[in-house]
């Protein structure tokens, strides 16, 4: 149950990208062009976003079990610290660059030619190289 809900969740995720127009990179980067041609759409997506998770937080503090029903979580330490602000800064940086984040990055695999298989490939080995980075002989040494 959990795999389907997970491909539908998924599935949702990447329509949602895909109408939004979240998985055209011109427009990303037309929203961090302020001050040229300016595109404002994300704003509307981001506040789309925001208003129902903000819902689905306050519902799931009151929850101790998921509708599926595993324990939620604790939340993690809310610590601003100099590895999250250099993520920030990466993650921004490269999001700019590129006009993509994770998700349309995987959405645009399909569709988006050989600057989406290249991004999402350096995307990958970036993962794996932070975990490779952060483990020694199997026990993780740094929070990721």
């Amino acid at each position: 149950m959990r795999i389907l809900f997970s491909a539908f969740a998924g599935g949702f995720f990447g329509l949602g990208l895909l109408i939004s127009g979240m998985t055209d990179t011109a427009r990303v980067q037309g929203w961090l062009d302020l001050f040229g041609a300016w595109d404002p759409t994300l704003a509307f997506v981001l506040g789309g976003a925001i208003i129902p998770m903000f819902i689905a937080w306050r519902i799931a503090a009151r929850r101790k079990h998921a509708l599926l029903g595993d324990a939620i979580p604790a939340l993690p330490p809310q610590v601003i610290d100099a590895k999250l602000l250099g993520g920030s800064a990466l993650f921004g940086v490269g999001w700019a660059l590129v006009g993509l984040c994770p998700g349309p990055a995987l959405a645009v695999l399909g569709f988006g030619g050989q600057g989406a298989v290249i991004f999402a490939g350096a995307m990958a080995a970036g993962m794996v190289g932070w975990r490779w980075a952060t483990t020694a002989n199997g026990a993780r040494t740094v929070d990721a």
